[in-house]
């Protein structure tokens, strides 16, 4: 049976993500006070994270990391609804436990309430981007026969800088950063609208994708 090694693959791929997203902010902000330099750290680490997870892991699980995905293309492959729902469930607490590994490395208290502030128009719309635009490549990478690795960690890294959310693009790690109170993080408050921005561009994604896609690959 296939579905526990998913199940471990997908909780801690999700783990060492969000360890690598918010341990990087933490270790830039201790290394320079000017944002630009940190927001550069954090993606350069993100990225890199990334392509060695998928590439990696990709061969056990597909590599999702994220419920956005899991919902989508993970279900449009063929995943049933049960599994989808146990993949989601591990990626939200291995996110949790990559949260706290990231303030256990740094001797920080495992688990904080964050306060940075990120909220308005612009930021919902740059989270539906960064998630239709996510889900769009991994897909259309699929269909085409391509390794999604790289093309899908530069994409983030690039996402990082053009969106004004900073590309959060993942429910599970979105939740997560709501428990660090460091360069990462965001205001519990602030999450359902990411998550529910997220949702509608990972719909949007998908659809668009799919209609791009030669049609005897969809």
């Amino acid at each position: 049976m296939q579905n526990p090694r998913i199940l471990a693959a997908e909780g801690l791929g999700t783990a060492l993500l969000t360890a690598a997203v918010i341990g990087s902010g933490i270790m830039a902000s201790r290394l320079s006070d000017d944002a630009g330099v940190m927001l550069l750290a954090n993606a350069g680490a993100t990225v890199a994270a990334l392509y060695v997870l998928i590439a990696v892991l990709g061969p056990v699980s597909g590599a999702q990391f994220n419920p956005a995905v899991t919902l989508t293309l993970g279900r449009a492959g063929g995943m049933s609804a049960t599994l989808a729902a146990m993949v989601v469930a591990v990626q939200v607490a291995g996110a949790v436990a990559g949260t706290v590994l990231a303030h256990a490395m740094f001797d920080l208290p495992l688990l904080q309430v964050s306060v940075t502030a990120r909220t308005g128009t612009g930021q919902w719309i740059a989270e539906v981007v960064a998630t239709a635009t996510l889900v769009g490549v991994i897909y259309l990478c699929r269909t085409a026969g391509r390794d999604a690795a790289g093309l899908v960690a530069l994409w983030i890294g690039a996402a990082y800088w053009f969106t004004a959310s900073t590309s959060f693009a993942n429910p599970a790690v979105t939740l997560a950063r709501t428990l660090t109170d460091s360069f990462a993080g965001i205001r519990p408050w602030d999450a359902p609208a990411f998550v529910f921005a997220q949702a509608v561009g990972a719909a949007l994604g998908f659809h668009a994708a799919r209609a791009l896609a030669p049609e005897t690959d969809r």
